[in-house]
């Protein structure tokens, strides 16, 4: 990163410094290295230290940085591709699909989600818990609602508390024929759960991406996944390519 006079540009020097910062991490870094600390990096390029903020927390929610606790300031890896499209019908757990399993418990579903899956108010349903893993990172956390007669042969497996009884709920789920499915994608902020588990701060931004999946002409289950919304960008079936950005 060499260093740059920024007092005679006339747009904002934030602006200017996020402009060279992006440029140096194409050419000069590579993805997770740690970037030197702020009082050098303000040194360098002669700004002072919330000017340099101004233009890390700029680049930081374009995706292009990452800031982890413990670590410091890093270059972030490019970004998750959210397919957001209803041309893909598979059901969650598949042999491709990218998250990992970690837990089912029977719980009684959010209002919201319940009056999606036309379950009573007390009733109880499997809730699977998922988390998706990009470089080591975790990027995106799943809370996956099925009603019980949506996995009638469950109570006949004995599967364990933890990742072999959520990967039971998945098979069972499986054998159903899936009709198609639908979604919604909302910017919100981070719970607490949810961004202890993405390792952000509460109230980050974040991307929720709610899937119902229709199996015999009613809803079989409702996926909750909450993605960060600094590495994930959402993509369109084939259109792979096609980035909103966030």
């Amino acid at each position: 990163m060499g260093t740059t006079q920024l007092a005679s540009v006339p747009e904002p020097k934030y602006q200017h410094l996020k402009t060279v910062i992006g440029e140096a991490l194409d050419s000069d870094f590579a993805v997770g290295e740690i970037l030197p600390n702020e009082r050098e990096l303000a040194a360098r390029f002669g700004v002072a230290r919330a000017t340099l903020r101004q233009a890390l927390e700029q680049l930081e929610l374009e995706g292009r940085l990452q800031r982890r606790r413990g670590v410091g300031t890093t270059v972030a890896p490019p970004r998750v591709g959210v397919d957001v499209s209803t041309t893909q019908h598979a059901w969650p757990g598949v042999a491709d699909d990218s998250w990992q399993s970690l837990d089912s418990a029977a719980d009684v579903a959010p209002t919201a989600v319940a009056r999606v899956l036309e379950t009573g108010a007390e009733d109880q349903v499997h809730v699977v818990r998922r988390l998706r893993i990009s470089q080591g990172q975790p990027v995106a956390a799943e809370l996956l609602y099925v009603p019980v007669d949506s996995v009638p042969g469950l109570s006949a497996i004995d599967a364990p508390a933890g990742p072999a009884r959520a990967r039971a709920v998945l098979r069972e789920l499986q054998h159903l024929a899936l009709d198609g499915q639908d979604r919604s994608v909302e910017l919100g902020s981070a719970r607490a759960d949810d961004a202890k588990e993405l390792d952000r701060l509460p109230g980050a931004p974040v991307l929720v991406v709610t899937t119902r999946y229709l199996s015999a002409g009613r809803t079989a289950a409702v996926s909750v996944a909450t993605y960060r919304a600094d590495t994930c960008r959402l993509t369109f079936g084939d259109s792979g390519d096609l980035v909103m950005a966030s």
